[in-house]
């Protein structure tokens, strides 16, 4: 599936994000992990056969790309270092999480945070979540500090 295929409430905004006029590459890197970058610029990626998700920096410029799901201040250390989310972090006082399906890739909020911290894929759905209410429903797939992160340009 395509990036306007999978996202297609943000098509008007893509042709901000994508120059057409400028090409698109697709960096093929070890463990099935695809980038597609312009001018250097990182703005997606896939695991395998997944979902294209967008870079935390993407993210940051367009926050209403994916659904938020937020973890309580508790859990922050642990998002910034890669662990992935708990369903306690989500359930908690301090948590909050917008309606999404298994597989739905997701950004993840800190308690009291604008931004996000995170980008991950869901392994259950919100109500999964509320439900089981233990072990881990999102996978941390690119977070604050990692080496997508720090490598923002790819020369």
């Amino acid at each position: 599936m395509g990036i306007a295929e999978q996202y297609p409430h943000i098509v008007p905004e893509l042709e901000d994000i994508i120059d057409k006029k400028k090409p698109l590459i697709l960096v093929k890197c070890a463990n099935h992990i695809q980038l597609v970058a312009q001018s250097g610029k990182l703005l997606f990626f896939q695991e395998r056969d997944g979902p294209w998700i967008p870079s935390l920096r993407l993210l940051h410029q367009y926050p209403y790309m994916l659904p938020r799901m937020q973890v309580d201040i508790g859990g922050c250390k642990f998002v910034i270092g890669g662990a992935n989310i708990m369903c306690p972090g989500l359930t908690s006082p301090g948590g909050s999480m917008d309606d999404v399906e298994k597989g739905v890739p997701v950004g993840i909020g800190i308690e009291g945070k604008q931004e996000f911290a995170a980008v991950g894929v869901a392994k259950m759905s919100t109500s999964e979540i509320r439900e089981v209410n233990k072990g881990p429903c999102i996978d941390n797939l690119h977070y604050l500090g990692d080496g997508l992160w720090h490598n923002p340009h790819l020369e």
